[in-house]
């Protein structure tokens, strides 16, 4: 009888449910990314290693490298205008920095809301980004001509100095002010679409606590910002670092050599006095510089340990 009863428990038990396996959600696997880096093993590391090997040899373009050693780098290292350069690459891209940074937060904030007209002003705005930098740097020469330009009939707005490049800190106020112009539109594009990621519950609980819209902007907006900011800072300083062809067709490096970057050195001497070997040098130690200064960046900032895709966590 037990042994009935048992057999009918038995038989009568649900059948065992499957589970349905749930996909886990995450980022993709490693296989995704071997297409990008065969692209950057190409295009990038091949020619930097390249770089490195004609750094280590005595080239003129047409005829056969020659293995010279250490030679290039024991010149680089007593080079007086390597120096120069260098301050001065440091000392435009600290100036971009300062200008370009509170100036595409601002306008990037301020174009992400719902102003009247925004979206009209915003694209005028926005217009000097579509401009390459060739065409924007001959037009502000032409602009700062000290003959035709604005500083002969508008000298008042240029303090009495009609020429302004020439002299070095003219000229570097020059180089700032143009890439600014330029730029900023880019900047504040990553701004404005990080600003429009921020809650508005997070306006509208600080309004009932009472803050204004500075204490809001400083309280909420800012810190939230700290990504986009990180991510803004990195381009300008990449950026900076490598900026030519503004030195090139704005100042040509002067007056004289007061406004020559490191970039704009290393084509001196690549396609001037076609010294190929050294320009290589100049080549590697930009590309040492600007990737050191990133990582640093990054890690400074922290910028590697955040892991949540929401702005500031």
């Amino acid at each position: 009888m037990a042994a009935s009863v048992t057999d009918t428990r038995t038989l009568s038990k649900p059948p065992a449910v499957r589970r349905r396996t749930v996909p886990s959600v995450g980022r993709p696997g490693a296989g995704w990314a071997i297409p990008g880096l065969v692209f950057f093993g190409i295009f990038a590391l091949l020619p930097m290693a390249g770089v490195v090997y004609l750094s280590l040899t005595s080239w003129d373009g047409v005829t056969a490298p020659q293995y010279i050693g250490m030679h290039n780098w024991s010149r680089f290292l007593g080079d007086h205008q390597i120096v120069q350069s260098t301050i001065v690459t440091g000392v435009l891209l600290l100036g971009n920095i300062a200008v370009q940074a509170p100036i595409s937060i601002l306008l990037g904030v301020w174009a992400a809301g719902k102003q009247r007209n925004r979206a009209i002003l915003s694209a005028i705005f926005f217009l000097p980004l579509l401009l390459s930098t060739a065409a924007t740097s001959v037009m502000w020469r032409q602009l700062l001509d000290p003959n035709f330009g604005l500083p002969s009939k508008m000298s008042w707005l240029f303090l009495g100095d009609q020429n302004m490049l020439g002299t070095q800190t003219g000229a570097i106020v020059c180089l700032i002010a143009v890439t600014s112009w330029q730029f900023v539109p880019f900047h504040s594009l990553l701004y404005q679409g990080a600003a429009r990621n921020v809650p508005a519950t997070l306006y509208q609980a600080a309004a009932l606590d009472g803050a204004g819209r500075a204490r809001q902007f400083f309280s909420i907006t800012l810190p939230l910002l700290r990504n986009t900011i990180i991510t803004s800072t990195t381009f300008m300083l990449v950026g900076g670092l490598t900026a030519f062809d503004v030195v090139l067709l704005l100042t040509n490096g002067g007056p004289g050599t007061d406004t020559a970057t490191l970039p704009f050195t290393m084509y001196q001497t690549a396609f001037v006095t076609y010294d190929y070997g050294y320009a290589s040098a100049v080549a590697t130690f930009l590309l040492l510089l600007a990737t050191g200064a990133s990582l640093l960046l990054v890690k400074l900032t922290g910028y590697n340990k955040m892991t949540s895709a929401q702005e500031g966590s």
